[in-house]
């Protein structure tokens, strides 16, 4: 529907287009019954953002629960429009989440449609078909300033997992990768510590784990396995498909390298649809979780931020921000295709969510070590033989944050505009020199950012147990203090090697950010900080 309809507004940032050379099938049958998830507005936006980054300037200064809650859950008038708007469109209410300000429709095709005024079809695309639409959605206009985002009328797949598999071996590489302890051991994590009180979430949008392979690849490590969980989210479930290749090594990667680095964190795993509601929704999910209580997040997944719609982005956004708030630090992998983002327009793009503020952003590295030391570590590039790049460069969507006004972030390379970094540290990456990892009864060497995310969120359970309370979101402390932490190597440079459009150097650049870590050093900052 290109019109707005009378007595509707149009939803700001909804606006989707269809995938190029999407092929149309037919409408949706408008019987067919389908959830969504609505966001609302937070009452009090504006101070969230003001208390975040003013708790910030001291990592482990956050809001209780309570205390967020009391400020920032839907309001109790807005949620009545809402009950008010599902009754007149003969919609069912299946969930109300005041903190999270997510309410949860369920109804025919016919209803969604009508409430939202859109309409909704079937389309096949590179093999898969699935529900769309394009254009904006529509609110009745006393909703237009309390809606913020409406998801799941569209199920198209949202994101790509961040992993790499080694090609042929080169005569540089490592043949078995490097365990995670042996990676651990080369970046300097803290050895007195061991994650115990600590909990890691874990954001998977597609394959699974099961119980035998991570019973095997603790035992050749010598570590006993961590306690792991899964957590359905809108119906996703731990499904392996029994395929190296397939999402199951994602899973199987973000596990394995957190529970060797961090073996008595427990370790949640939220499993979603790949759409973008399953993935917003995980997130919500995870930060509002209080039984589990994660401290970090590690988040693998993500796409170009051209193929999100800007409800989403803003959305999820605004989730890191609570996550940040509550002391929870958002640990996500920048993508591995390079200054493009494997988008084939030859501008350059970076990956959504690490383009996030509130995230902190993980790019890639080839390391290379002899006798346990690190003897080399450069920008992770090996576009020429097929196996991905770190992504990274200048956000289109998110302006320069405060934090990042002194780190010398170059102009985007597309039009000079400026915009926020991407991404913020680094680690090893490269499937050259990746990480041995046991899925589906076999080993293999897996690389890419999606190891860095895992990697990083180890280590900050480490940081997190050693001082007794979380660091939370470690973003503006990093850049502020980023001279004193150069000086003493717990953030160590990177400086050769590129990702296509931009070249790594001297102090922050678009591919390894600040740099790689020496866990023990930033610890020992981090205590006196």
């Amino acid at each position: 529907m290109a019109n707005t309809p009378q007595g509707f507004t149009r939803l700001a940032g909804s606006e989707r287009t269809l995938p190029a050379h999407a092929r149309w099938i037919k409408p949706v049958d408008p019987q067919e019954r389908i959830e969504v998830s609505v966001y609302l507005r937070d009452p009090a936006t504006s101070e969230l953002a003001g208390e975040v980054n003013g708790h910030a300037q001291q990592p482990g200064q956050q809001m209780s629960r309570e205390e967020y809650i009391a400020r920032h859950s839907a309001s109790p008038d807005d949620l009545a429009k809402m009950e008010r708007f599902a009754q007149k469109h003969h919609l069912t209410v299946v969930e109300t989440n005041p903190a999270s300000r997510k309410v949860v429709l369920a109804g025919t095709v016919g209803d969604l449609s009508a409430a939202f005024a859109t309409q909704l079809h079937q389309y096949e695309h590179n093999g898969q078909t699935f529900r769309g639409r394009s254009g904006y959605l529509h609110v009745p206009d006393e909703l237009g300033s309390v809606v913020e985002g409406v998801f799941g009328l569209d199920d198209r797949t949202q994101a790509q997992p961040h992993l790499r598999f080694a090609g042929p071996v080169s005569s540089q590489a490592r043949p078995n990768g490097y365990t995670p302890p042996q990676l651990a051991q080369l970046y300097d994590f803290p050895t007195a510590v061991t994650g115990s009180g600590q909990c890691v979430a874990l954001i998977e949008l597609g394959g699974g784990y099961n119980d035998q392979d991570l019973t095997t690849y603790f035992q050749q490590l010598g570590i006993a396995t961590p306690q792991v969980l899964s957590v359905s989210v809108d119906g996703g479930q731990n499904s392996p498909a029994g395929d190296p290749s397939s999402a199951d090594g994602e899973v199987a990667l973000d596990i394995e390298v957190v529970g060797a680095i961090a073996p008595s964190a427990r370790i949640a795993v939220y499993f979603a649809p790949n759409t973008d509601r399953g993935f917003l929704d995980a997130i919500t999910q995870a930060v509002h979780d209080t039984t589990n209580n994660p401290s970090v997040i590690s988040i693998s997944w993500g796409g170009p931020e051209s193929g999100w719609t800007n409800q989403a982005m803003t959305t999820m956004d605004r989730a890191f921000q609570t996550a940040a708030a509550l002391g929870i630090t958002v640990c996500v992998a920048a993508g591995d295709n390079g200054s493009s983002d494997g988008v084939n327009d030859g501008k350059a793009h970076v990956d959504f969510p690490a383009s996030s503020p509130y995230a902190l952003g993980c790019g890639g590295t080839r390391l290379d070590s002899s006798g346990g030391q690190v003897t080399d570590e450069v920008v992770w590039n090996e576009s020429a033989v097929g196996e991905g790049a770190t992504g990274g460069g200048i956000s289109d969507f998110f302006s320069l944050p405060t934090w990042q006004a002194n780190a010398h972030i170059p102009p985007s390379i597309n039009d000079q505009h400026s915009g926020r970094g991407v991404p913020d540290v680094a680690g090893d990456a490269d499937p050259q020199t990746g990480y041995q990892i046991y899925v589906d009864g076999q080993s293999s060497p897996i690389g890419g950012t999606s190891a860095v995310a895992p990697l990083w969120a180890g280590l900050i359970a480490l940081v997190n147990q050693r001082r007794g309370k979380a660091v939370g979101y470690l973003n503006p402390y990093l850049y502020q203090q980023y001279t004193q932490l150069a000086q003493s190597k717990a953030l160590r440079d990177v400086t050769s090697g590129n990702n296509g459009g931009y070249t790594a150097g001297p102090g922050w650049d678009a591919c390894t950010g600040l740099g790689a870590p020496d866990g023990a050093l930033l610890l020992q900052a981090l205590l006196t900080s």
